[in-house]
């Protein structure tokens, strides 16, 4: 199954606790079919021993983001959330499209 989510893509959540908030895809996972979104679904709770080489030699108490899944979210373009859908350009190059208002996706 192709995922229409794309790393860097602007989402709005559609769906659950976060919803009707934007935020930039940070990390897709494929296999399980979610999604990571800077700044929604924030988790306070990951306590970090401290390690000497790591970036927080302290150690404590982290931010961590949680994943929502991907039918939970839809690519804003243009300014608005739309579908996504697949076709071929002039070049033969298989490219994503706004299904809302016909423009490519880059």
């Amino acid at each position: 199954m192709k995922l229409k989510v794309k790393k860097d893509d602007t989402v709005k959540v559609i769906a659950g606790a976060a919803a009707g908030q934007e935020g930039k895809v940070l990390e897709v996972d494929v296999k399980n079919g979610r999604v990571i979104v800077e700044g929604i679904s924030v988790k306070n709770m990951k306590h970090v021993k401290p390690q000497a080489d790591k970036a927080n030699p302290d150690g404590g108490i982290v931010e961590q983001d949680r994943s929502i899944h991907i039918s939970n979210v839809m690519v804003v373009a243009g300014g608005a959330p739309t579908r996504v859908g697949r076709k071929l350009d002039e070049n033969k190059k298989l490219v994503r499209f706004s299904k809302k208002s016909g423009e490519v996706i880059e």
